[in-house]
């Protein structure tokens, strides 16, 4: 098994999907939208007049009526309004194969969404919304209450949410690597064993969570290198929760890296054996790290 203290290799997911995995744990009561653009709500031109806006990326913090509030990565937050012509969309799968149209009701708090937009001047119109259905499931089962939340945990729980809002950054308490062979997406039993044994010790850790990261050599396109880290990655997401019973809520949105980020050269044969592989990334928030260390001084 291979551990690491602070894996520089993860520093780009972790701030892309930070903001998606802290924002999916608050509790999902619709606050309301924020003083300050109560007064954007004038009637919007008709659609057909408005022009192509940017594509935005981003949280569901909050809905009232045929507005939502999207936050993004940077912590900026938009203002769009939807209507009966608003597309939303679920794409199924792990990296999104299939694609199920649904009404704005899915629209739920804590939801990471794509959105297309249509402008005219300042204000935003959501054409189309689309996000994945596994967090989709995340942020139902926590809206709903389910057992599937932190409920083991409930005192710890409540203190955690009451501080997820605003963590954009999470502490590396460990990092296996499992590798692959060239172009293959499968894993060995080597991997497996290890991918179990890095579940196991993430249940010793409270509130931890996982980052899987995929990765390819520099041999091949970049764009089949893209689609086989994003395999890697399934795979290994797959084996961690119907093997290792590691929990979906309990994950973070996987990521594909394609060649980024060797650890190794990829001149030689030994070097990109290293650089074929997936990296799991155990986390804690820094501010649930601190509240535990808080605990344990008292």
């Amino acid at each position: 098994m291979h551990f690491h203290a602070k894996p520089s290799g993860i520093r780009m997911a972790v701030v892309a999907m930070a903001l998606s995995a802290s924002t999916a744990i608050v509790a999902q009561e619709s606050p309301p939208l924020q003083a300050d653009v109560m007064a954007q709500g004038e009637q919007l031109p008709d659609p057909a007049t408005m022009t192509e806006g940017p594509e935005i990326k981003g949280v569901l913090t909050a809905r009232q009526g045929d507005r939502i509030q999207v936050q993004t990565e940077d912590g900026a937050r938009t203002i769009l309004q939807i209507n009966d012509q608003t597309r939303v969309r679920a794409t199924g799968g792990l990296f999104g194969a299939s694609r199920t149209t649904l009404d704005d009701g899915a629209l739920l708090n804590g939801l990471p969404l794509t959105i297309k937009t249509l402008q005219s001047g300042d204000a935003l119109l959501a054409s189309q919304i689309t996000f994945k259905n596994t967090d989709f499931k995340t942020a139902s089962m926590i809206r709903t209450g389910t057992s599937q939340q932190f409920a083991e945990q409930s005192a710890a729980t409540e203190a955690l949410r009451g501080r997820m809002g605003d963590i954009d950054q999470y502490n590396v308490k460990a990092t296996t690597n499992v590798y692959f062979d060239t172009a293959k997406a499968q894993l060995s039993e080597d991997a497996k064993a290890q991918l179990c044994a890095a579940a196991g010790s993430a249940e010793q850790m409270d509130n931890a969570l996982m980052l899987v990261v995929g990765y390819t050599d520099a041999d091949g396109e970049q764009e089949y290198n893209q689609a086989l880290s994003e395999k890697r990655a399934a795979s290994v997401i797959n084996y961690l929760q119907q093997q290792c019973k590691w929990k979906p809520y309990r994950m973070l949105t996987p990521a594909g890296m394609a060649e980024a980020d060797p650890v190794a050269d990829n001149m030689t044969e030994e070097g990109k054996a290293q650089n074929r592989r997936v990296a799991v990334n155990i986390l804690v928030s820094k501010a649930v790290d601190g509240l535990y260390a808080d605990n344990a001084a008292r």
